[in-house]
């Protein structure tokens, strides 16, 4: 745990943070963006929603085999440049993605969405480890908010992209003007972000997969991945199958959960700092998993409410902090926080779809269960974000 430090942070760190801030809400800014225009990705390609599934996991596949390379990338250039990487890749995947819907050319869409989950993998990973340099000079937990920051930036993309799908404005030119936009923001952005310690190559290489704590870490940041994703994916039509309220009470109950686990990223720092990350992790495990249970068991509209609060609040800092976790280490962040991406992602973007088959054997609602059984290894795995002795003085 970071000592808080009496003096005012050096304002080239300060820098750093403000442009970590707007690089992780732009990041958010695109996806939102994207999954804002998905009804019309789907009716562009005249496709079911079987069909679309299938095209959207070339987001996943991208991103899953772009994150392992990222650490390299990040050593051998820096944070600043594999982001730069990152927005160019979503940006002409984005374009050529709207232009394949447009033109009614699935593999063409297909194609563009996979360059756009290879360059959001590396963007993430980048962002993350720069994050992790942050708070070193900052002394103090920040990552939740940088992570806020992301929910921030996706609401400001639906926002957008609610009124441009009403206008019926053709999707490579809202994805288009955003991208480039966004380019322009990262471009300048970057040029703040404070260097990177990394390990030489040789050191680095694949030995994170073999080292105990990445991967406990990687479990920990698994069950919470799926917790927030399930949330995403599933939390809607969960209320609207189990409880048969109207489509606006599903999707305000989605709404709900993206606010309080905004809340709880805010707020999580000034808990990290004053308890430490591993009893405010498990608290947390605790609070998700009761979250759940209240959705699923409660029967009541006040109970399933508060569930769908407790849940979002304590899905909240699971991802953040695992990513400052795998970061302890300066001259090895790249390497671990790539590990940690690349079991986290894979997990926030494959997993809560297996639940689809869950639910067609034993209802949406119930299936929702299984999740909350996912926070038992979350528990027992959130003392790998203990901070090592070797880097406790500059670590959160």
């Amino acid at each position: 745990m970071v000592a808080l430090s009496p003096a005012a942070p050096p304002a080239h760190v300060l820098a750093a943070r403000n442009a970590v801030v707007l690089v992780f809400a732009l990041n958010g800014l695109l996806m939102a963006s994207l999954v804002a225009r998905v009804p019309d990705l789907r009716s562009g390609l005249d496709l079911g929603n079987g069909a679309l599934g299938l095209l959207l996991l070339c987001i996943a596949f991208g991103s899953v085999l772009a994150l392992p390379s990222a650490g390299f990338l990040i050593h051998r250039h820096s944070a600043g440049w594999v982001v730069r990487l990152g927005v160019v890749a979503d940006g002409i995947g984005l374009i050529v993605g709207g232009t394949g819907a447009a033109l009614g050319s699935v593999p063409l869409a297909g194609a563009g969405l996979f360059v756009f989950g290879i360059g959001t993998g590396v963007w993430d990973v980048a962002m993350n480890v720069e994050g992790a340099e942050v708070e070193r000079g900052l002394r103090r937990s920040i990552m939740p908010r940088f992570h806020a920051a992301w929910s921030f930036g996706s609401i400001a993309g639906a926002a957008v992209g609610v009124p441009a799908a009403a206008l019926h404005v053709p999707l490579p030119v809202h994805l288009g003007v955003l991208s480039v936009v966004a380019g322009v923001a990262v471009s300048r952005g970057t040029g703040s972000f404070l260097p990177a310690l990394e390990s030489a190559p040789t050191e680095r290489g694949l030995s994170a997969w073999r080292e105990p704590r990445v991967l406990a870490i990687g479990v920990m940041v698994l069950a919470f991945a799926v917790v927030e994703g399930t949330a995403n994916d599933w939390l809607s039509l969960a209320l609207i199958d189990g409880y048969d309220v109207a489509h606006w009470v599903g999707v305000s109950g989605y709404a709900l959960f993206v606010c309080a686990m905004t809340v709880g990223r805010l707020t999580g720092p000034v808990v990290l700092d004053r308890w430490g990350r591993a009893p405010v992790l498990w608290v947390t495990t605790v609070a998700a998993a009761a979250g759940i249970l209240l959705v699923v068991l409660g029967s009541h509209p006040v109970v399933v409410g508060l569930g769908i609060l407790v849940w979002g609040l304590g899905a909240a800092l699971g991802f953040p902090v695992g990513m400052s976790a795998a970061a302890d280490d300066p001259t090895r962040a790249a390497a671990r926080v790539s590990v940690v991406s690349t079991i986290g992602y894979g997990a926030f973007l494959g997993g809560p779809p297996l639940l689809g088959w869950l639910g067609d054997h034993v209802g949406t609602l119930d299936a929702l269960l299984a999740v909350a059984f996912l926070m038992l290894p979350a528990a027992l795995t959130v003392f790998a974000s203990r901070t090592p002795a070797v880097t406790s003085a500059t670590s959160a």
